[in-house]
């Protein structure tokens, strides 16, 4: 096994291989505007870091938000043609559910990212590998109370969270998420595995959608939103 992760669903553009056994490389930038440019290199660097080549991947692995729409996009794409090109599956994994594995925490608690418009997009764990709600969409003070809070969401609204509940990494990290898809594919067959990668019509727009989700699904965006891009309507007639 070995699989190449990437997540660009937060302003952390991650790359990362895991060979089954750990992870082999990793690579991470920070910035928000750049996902497009920063991506292929930062994959490049983790082939060359771990002295292999793109046909020795046997599965690509994207982060599938939810985030942004245009950064979210530039993960999953790449995910799909490289997975196309070397005819290996393409799978996604909950960014939220990333983020929950590497925080490593023993008891219940949130994991929160920025959503913009002044939300977050939050799940609720039992701990790093259990999702029992979400993903959801809201704002910061909608949030249950007392559990801690992981991620850039919860650190970008502690004032109204609580500055003693923000804990844990802020944006996700490609070894994580390599690492739990590692995890659950050790325990799939080959079939079982090209059934998860084939991908429905449509995207996850929907928290109902979204709580439906298993760890390991086919590499399609979850938005929970439409995206802020709208395709221009008819010009408004002009009466004189």
């Amino acid at each position: 096994m070995l699989v190449l992760a990437f997540d660009t669903a937060t302003p952390a553009v991650t790359a990362a291989l895991h060979d089954g056994r750990g992870v082999v490389a990793e690579s991470t930038t920070i910035d928000a505007r750049r996902h497009g440019e920063l991506l292929a290199p930062a994959i490049e660097e983790v082939l060359r870091k771990a002295g292999v080549t793109f046909r020795d991947v046997t599965v690509v692995v994207a982060g599938a938000g939810p985030g942004p729409y245009t950064g979210l996009r530039v993960g999953l794409v790449t995910a799909t043609a490289l997975a196309m090109a070397l005819g290996v599956p393409a799978l996604g994994v909950c960014t939220l559910d990333a983020l929950a594995y590497a925080a490593d925490l023993p008891g219940p608690f949130l994991v929160a990212t920025d959503a913009r418009r002044k939300e977050v997009f939050w799940a609720r764990y039992a701990d790093r590998r259990t999702r029992v709600a979400g993903p959801y969409v809201d704002r910061p003070h909608a949030l249950p109370g007392e559990l801690p809070v992981v991620g850039a969401g919860g650190r970008l609204y502690a004032e109204t969270i609580g500055p003693e509940r923000i804990t844990g990494p802020e944006y996700p990290s490609a070894g994580a998420l390599a690492a739990l898809a590692a995890e659950h594919l050790a325990t799939l067959t080959p079939e079982e595995v090209a059934r998860l990668a084939r991908v429905p019509e449509g995207r996850v727009d929907s928290v109902e959608q979204a709580g439906e989700l298993g760890v390991l699904g086919p590499a399609r965006p979850i938005y929970l939103r439409r995206p802020d891009a709208r395709v221009p309507g008819a010009p408004k007639r002009v009466i004189r």
